[in-house]
């Protein structure tokens, strides 16, 4: 592992490019205030970070470019106090840095850099303030703490298998969720970071079953899964702590549409079958957004914004669903939809601008709110 990373320096704030030439990755912290992705410069060419401001009045966005181009497979990660992490792969190793605005410029704080064939970063931490990631092996899975400590990178845990996905199981930051592939069977995990990273089963729906968590929500429990266990691959949801078995609601099962859960709505304290989730429905003829809650038995589906970043969102306690989009006259854009009560029948109405483990299914895991 190396400790070092290049300094660079600010250069002019670049143009953007179309919204058809940007990078669909858009990152949303956990509390919702700040978002980041690759944008592409129509003076250089070249991507630059961009940030987005979502918790004010009305969003707006923030060029950081560096002193030349980022690599289209740079990784970005936005913290709550508005700096962006970002992941360069330099050789042999990859970077890691902290980007903000200062004046005209980007300023550049470097954290160091880990040796290694391939780094990812983890979604944001729920404090908003630490970062993760994972480095990937043949066999093995490392854990690593890149921002959040005193002295560079820090190795967590090793986890045997390879290690894919990463959902946050509590708000503390505590319990961490992590697909993991081993001797050709994929189970979701819990690495457990007050434990020294200690790892559990989370999901076993059968024995030979490819069982994988695509979605958390830790207020209410809800979790999303998909599963080949009913014979072919479905999207099923179960709750934290609850010893009845993954359902898999025949709604969820488009014809002819991939459906991916994107974002579910917070605040739902114990009431996981009212919580809103948000899907991307993707089809031949185009991107839509669907809403669904465990109580209901219909995916309801309307169109996204125009130049909506598909697969990014946010929800509200309240029930606001929010949709970032830019196009060629809005540079940073918020769409913002309410949803109507479960009891009520209109469509979606848009608005302007640890103890013992306690099993799921078959395996052991506590919820958060039990945990000593």
């Amino acid at each position: 592992m190396t400790v070092c990373a290049p300094q660079s320096t600010p250069e002019t704030t670049p143009r953007r490019a179309p919204m058809d030439s940007r990078r669909p990755s858009f990152t949303i912290t956990a509390d919702g205030s700040y978002a980041a992705w690759l944008a592409l410069s129509r003076a250089t060419g070249g991507w630059f970070p961009e940030r987005w401001t979502l918790g004010g009045p009305e969003p707006y966005a923030v060029p950081l470019p560096g002193s030349q181009p980022e690599e289209p497979d740079s990784e970005v990660l936005p913290l709550a106090d508005g700096r962006v992490l970002i992941r360069r792969r330099v050789a042999e190793r990859y970077a890691l840095s902290l980007l903000y605005p200062t004046g005209p410029g980007t300023g550049e704080l470097p954290l160091g850099a880990i040796e290694c064939p391939y780094l990812s970063l983890l979604p944001p931490a729920p404090d908003g303030a630490s970062a993760y990631a994972l480095v990937h092996g043949d066999r093995t899975t490392t854990l690593w703490r890149v921002h959040g400590t005193t002295a560079g990178p820090e190795l967590l845990a090793r986890i045997n298998g390879r290690c894919s996905g990463g959902a946050w199981l509590d708000r503390e930051g505590r319990l961490l969720a992590l697909d993991r592939e081993l001797e050709g069977i994929t189970k979701t995990v819990v690495v457990d970071l007050g434990r020294c990273g200690e790892t559990s089963p989370l999901l076993q729906i059968t024995d030979r079953s490819n069982d994988r968590l695509v979605l958390a929500d830790p207020d209410s429990g809800l979790l999303l899964v998909r599963s080949d266990a009913p014979g072919q691959e479905r999207l099923g949801w179960g709750v934290l702590g609850s010893s009845r078995p993954v359902r898999f609601p025949e709604c969820l099962r488009q014809q002819g549409a991939a459906v991916t859960p994107f974002a579910a709505q917070p605040g739902q304290t114990l009431s996981p079958e009212g919580c809103a989730v948000a899907f991307r429905v993707d089809r031949e003829s185009g991107t839509s957004v669907g809403v669904w809650r465990p109580a209901e038995r219909q995916l309801r589906q309307f169109p996204g914004p125009q130049g909506w970043v598909a697969g990014a969102g946010l929800w509200t306690a309240c029930g606001e669903l929010r949709l970032p989009y830019a196009t060629p006259h809005v540079s940073c854009g918020l769409a913002r939809v309410r949803m109507p009560d479960p009891e009520e029948e209109q469509e979606p109405e848009p608005l302007p601008v640890t103890p013992r483990p306690v099993p799921l299914q078959q395996a052991p895991h506590a919820r958060p709110s039990r945990m000593t």
